[in-house]
């Protein structure tokens, strides 16, 4: 018996219970359709968060705080402040280096008139501008003479400026940052963000007044401790070189031999860790759809079981007339895929139909964005023709095995 009389001989068994079969099918339609879902979730936050990043730029390195000697025992990275502005003065010159940009930052309540949102506050420079690639939709940004003389002014970030003023023009106003005030000279072009990297929800103030005035930060080594030094290369593929340079300058003015009180990161540093996480998140959440598969399948092997208990007799007749035992197995694994593949197709549909119809919502500050790769589309095919021969192959081979006599005094 080939394969094309073995499906004819499956679909006209399966569509002689229809209710049965459909709600036999319904575990596999739920757990594809899961599958699919789960999948594009995990996919378009993975593309989300890859495409931000990227847009800040590849070019960039970030020198953060290291850890410090204290009583004998070393302090875990970042937790002591061991970078100064005066450090990033020092790397201004260095070759293949276009933009140095120390930051302080803190978390604020910021508030105008009976508005209020909670934002990331961050002390910069001038230089910040050009270094990080960003760009202004309104107004002025931080100036030199703002950080020399401590200037209260902000500069909005985009979501940060339409909660507090909702499509009013900010610029001139004043607001409130940790109960102090400042005046607003300038609000970001929109960047978009995640649900925990929001670009658009920060506000920009000089850094001298953010280190006074805001978050009163410690001199370290005689210096004024910044959070982080940005650096802005002429191209990743002198990254090593420039890495190095940095890493001779502040170990000479740190006066470090063994361990460095410092880390140098580059933007594909984040950019593959972000992906290794998103991608966890990834095979978590199809993990866990699978599980319904999983279901279904013993819903297929169950009501195969009834089948075969229902067709003895058939079974058989068949054997009677000279069908052999392989033929008997064919014939119900045949009926096991089908059955699987067909709801697999149809959960497809619908998962992609899902994954269209969430795709834009806004979860808080967060776009949840989906993504349906054919990859995702190929393994549900597979795994639900997987699930099809795995709990298919035990009601087959029971009836594979009836001998004929028995099978036809079988009443």
């Amino acid at each position: 018996m080939d394969i094309m009389q073995s499906v004819r001989i499956a679909l006209r068994s399966l569509g002689a219970n229809k209710l049965r079969s459909g709600l036999t099918m319904l575990g596999i339609i739920i757990g594809v359709m899961a599958v699919i879902a789960m999948l594009s979730i995990g996919r378009g936050a993975q593309a989300t968060i890859t495409s931000q990043i990227q847009a800040i730029g590849t070019n960039l390195l970030f020198i953060r705080p290291g850890s410090t000697q204290q009583g004998g025992v070393r302090t875990a990275e970042g937790s002591a402040a061991t970078l100064t502005r005066e450090d990033a003065e020092a790397l201004q010159g260095l070759p293949n280096v276009l933009g140095i940009a120390p930051q302080v930052e803190g978390f604020g309540q910021i508030a105008y008139l009976g508005n209020n949102t909670n934002a990331r506050v961050v002390g910069v420079t001038p230089e910040y501008l050009d270094t990080m690639n960003v760009t202004l939709a309104s107004g002025d940004f931080i100036a030199a003479t703002n950080v020399s003389a401590n200037s209260t002014v902000a500069v909005l970030g985009a979501q940060v400026a339409q909660d507090l003023f909702d499509g009013v023009d900010p610029i001139g106003q004043m607001i409130r940052i940790n109960n102090q005030n400042f005046r607003v000279i300038g609000v970001m072009e929109p960047r978009g963000g995640t649900g925990f990297m929001n670009a658009d929800m920060q506000v920009f103030v000089p850094i001298t007044t953010a280190s006074t005035r805001l978050f009163g930060r410690d001199r370290f080594r005689g210096g004024n401790n910044v959070s982080l030094i940005n650096v802005k290369i002429s191209d990743p593929s002198v990254q090593n070189s420039v890495v190095e340079d940095i890493g001779a300058i502040l170990r000479e003015r740190h006066r470090v031999l063994f361990q460095d009180d410092f880390t140098i990161q580059s933007q594909q540093d984040i950019l593959n860790t972000a992906a290794q996480v998103t991608g966890t998140l990834t095979i978590f959440l199809g993990g866990i759809a699978a599980i319904s598969l999983v279901v279904g399948g013993i819903g297929i092997m169950n009501i195969m079981l009834v089948s075969v208990t229902e067709r003895t007799r058939e079974i058989g007749i068949r054997k009677a007339v000279g069908a052999r035992r392989r033929d008997i197995l064919a014939q119900f694994l045949t009926e096991a895929v089908v059955l699987s593949l067909s709801g697999g197709a149809i959960g497809i549909i619908l998962g992609a139909v899902i994954a269209r119809l969430i795709s834009g919502f806004s979860v808080g500050s967060a776009t949840l964005n989906t993504v349906v790769d054919p990859d995702s589309i190929l393994l549900a095919v597979l795994f639900s023709m997987g699930v099809g021969l795995f709990f298919g192959i035990y009601p087959a081979n029971r009836a594979a095995q009836l001998h004929p006599i028995d099978a036809l005094r079988y009443e």
